[in-house]
């Protein structure tokens, strides 16, 4: 089954690109597993900002408190996939111990997302207002919000140097960060390479990523390795363009002493990402793969099994689409809902 998602800005080349999801044929328990029982991380900061000030202000994770909570999140998976292995994070680590629920979109456009769509007050109440149904859906984990804006963006045509992709002006992007401020939320940055690359692409925004509160992601959707214009097909990336990302916000991390950065890479087909068991796992970074794409219900769902639950990296994130889900008869998840999946989705993206 095939539908069309558009999401370059409409001042810009449109780039339309197809969303596949395949037919559910895999089963997996939904069962609602154990939970935790604090709202906060158990290392303790002196912030300035969401996210935590500098590590040397944090006391060392508690191990067994982590393990518990990561626990909670496989929501009783049977097949010891979930929880996902890996090293114990810095001191700060946002997650287990939060979910995110972020906005997504960029301000030169109504189409990319509702960040962008509907004015800065409307959207931040209805921001807050999705926060609240989420703490509501799961009081053992505390909720916090999160801009998710989209500071690369892939184009139709090659530009100046023929690399299919723009940047956006560093103005708008201290916009969105005053904007986070204002309800104490998390900045996420992200790009779409075009024929550019992660590297790159990521460097250009390091003065943002040396703050405490403001996080990254990648799109793969956008990688287009053989010269294809963004949009003709769906792009993708290897565990190495990911551990580039990976491998910059670790320096990052190291360099200015600051808690873990989260970095989401969006996913909603095989071929999106290749290699995910060489993805590095570093205690600077924690790694959230994020289904992306719009459908029904079951269509959504399927993906989710057989793309984020089937190989396992470290968290796992679920995009909404306020538009295309509700064009479906089944309608758009709910919290209830999401929170029945293997693994518990930590990160929640509406766009």
């Amino acid at each position: 089954m095939k539908s069309i998602k558009q999401i370059i800005p409409a001042w810009i080349v449109p780039v339309s690109v197809l969303f596949i999801a395949v037919g559910c044929s895999d089963a997996a328990s939904t069962k609602v597993g154990g939970s935790t029982d604090t709202t906060g991380a158990t290392s303790k900061t002196d912030t300035t900002a969401p996210g935590g000030a500098a590590r040397a202000s944090v006391q060392p994770i508690d191990t067994a408190d982590y393990n518990k909570r990561m626990l909670a999140i496989s929501n009783n998976d049977t097949t010891g996939k979930w929880p996902a292995k890996g090293p114990y994070p810095l001191a700060g680590a946002l997650l287990p111990y939060n979910r995110i629920v972020a906005f997504y979109g960029n301000l030169f456009s109504k189409r990319m997302g509702i960040l962008g769509e509907i004015p800065k007050p409307e959207m931040l109440k209805k921001l807050q207002g999705e926060v609240a149904a989420w703490q509501a859906a799961d009081s053992s984990t505390k909720t916090i919000p999160a801009l998710h804006y989209v500071v690369t963006t892939a184009q139709g045509m090659p530009g100046k140097d023929g690399k299919h992709r723009m940047r956006m002006p560093s103005n708008q992007v201290d916009t969105i960060v005053s904007w986070a401020k204002e309800i104490d939320a998390l900045v996420f940055l992200d790009i779409q390479v075009g024929h550019s690359n992660v590297k790159d692409e990521t460097a250009v925004w390091e003065k943002y990523l040396a703050l405490p509160h403001v996080h990254f992601g990648i799109d793969p959707e956008f990688s287009m390795k053989n010269g294809e214009r963004p949009g003709s097909k769906i792009g993708t990336f290897n565990a190495e363009d990911i551990n580039a990302a990976i491998d910059f916000l670790a320096e990052v991390v190291r360099k200015n002493n600051l808690p873990p950065k989260i970095l989401v890479v969006h996913r909603f087909t095989q071929g999106m990402v290749t290699g995910f068991e060489r993805i590095k796992k570093v205690p600077e970074v924690q790694i959230v793969m994020d289904m992306d794409g719009f459908g029904d219900k079951i269509l959504k769902r399927s993906t989710y099994l057989r793309y984020i639950y089937k190989e396992p990296v470290q968290f796992t994130g679920f995009k909404l689409f306020y538009k295309n889900d509700t064009k479906n008869t089944s309608g758009m998840y709910t919290p209830e809902e999401l929170l029945k999946f293997v693994p518990k989705p930590a990160y929640i993206q509406y766009q």
